[in-house]
């Protein structure tokens, strides 16, 4: 495995940050797959095209966009990012591909950022042609608080508070995921520092659903009041510093040519090897993004999207 560096001289990856942050979290609401480590490097080592394509069934995006990763194998695909057209510089679209056997690609999802949004604002489509909020395709969406620093990951279920009527929960949307980029108080350059907070598992495999009615039930509020029932918290792998090419460096098992800030790995801190999730470019606009379960493509590919995100505030 090429161990791929970060570089943090980049132009173009300007938020960079950093923390000290760490909470421990019960041990019971760890990813169930997180346990069986041998069997399981075996499958994200070797799979076979027998054994791994059937598991991964696409004939409903939008079912599959939601269905976590089965266990014991790496979902692989890769992220490309359009930057051509009017206004797509300044407002690019993001295709998720998942990766089949012989440089086949499989169209997952599009994302792309909202115009007149105060804050960052990416609507998700299982439709690449259609991005728009109202359309038949929009399957969930990605929202940062003011400071770019918090992100919140929806599905397409409805806002709690633009509605006056009390819904019935099942339509309310659903929380996926949370990530959180440390503040670098510093102001110097190194490894960002992210937590992501999602849904537990109950004993089914089956992901918890959380639908908050106010401010108070969200997952980030759950986080930041150590309130951990029936959520997992994930870091970022530290990467640490090689002497000899002067670089923090992650090993992505040859997944990651290209050194970037953007580059990362999710964990749980029980289990530092099992990895549910990386990220990192393999050229200019084009990355690759692995996950494993406990997570579903949809909150990857929001995960991954805020960190394209130019987070100001942690510059």
């Amino acid at each position: 495995g090429i161990s791929s560096s970060m570089n943090f001289d980049e132009e173009e990856d300007e938020e960079d940050e950093d923390s000290s942050s760490s909470s421990q979290l019960n041990s019971n609401t760890r990813p169930g797959s997180a346990t069986s480590k041998k069997s399981n490097k075996e499958a994200a080592s070797a799979p076979s095209p027998s054994t791994n394509e059937p598991l991964i069934d696409v004939d409903d995006l939008e079912e599959f966009a939601v269905r976590p990763a089965p266990q014991g194998v790496t979902v692989k695909c890769r992220i490309t990012r359009d930057k051509k057209g009017m206004d797509r510089g300044m407002y690019p679209t993001y295709y998720l591909h998942l990766e089949r056997e012989h440089g086949k690609k499989v169209f997952l999802l599009a994302g792309r950022k909202r115009k007149k949004s105060k804050t960052s604002n990416y609507l998700i489509s299982i439709d690449p042609t259609d991005l728009s909020r109202g359309g038949e395709s929009f399957i969930g969406k990605l929202r940062s608080n003011l400071m770019g620093t918090k992100f919140t990951v929806y599905d397409n279920g409805v806002n709690p508070m633009k509605t006056t009527s009390s819904l019935e929960a099942s339509v309310l949307r659903q929380e996926l995921a949370a990530i959180c980029y440390e503040t670098n108080v510093l102001g110097f350059k190194g490894p960002r520092k992210m937590s992501v907070i999602i849904p537990g598992m109950n004993m089914d495999h089956e992901r918890v659903s959380i639908r908050p009615r106010n401010e108070h039930e969200t997952l980030l509020a759950r986080w930041q009041n150590k309130n951990t029932e029936s959520v997992i918290e994930l870091h970022n792998k530290t990467p640490v510093w090689n002497d000899d090419t002067q670089s923090y460096v992650l090993n992505f098992h040859g997944r990651v040519t290209q050194a970037s800030v953007k580059n990362f790995q999710i964990i749980h801190d029980n289990d530092p090897d099992y990895i549910v999730m990386q990220f990192g470019r393999v050229a200019e606009d084009v990355f690759t993004m692995d996950y494993n379960y406990p997570m579903c493509a949809l909150q990857a590919f929001a995960i991954a999207l805020s960190s394209f995100d130019s987070k100001l505030a942690c510059e």
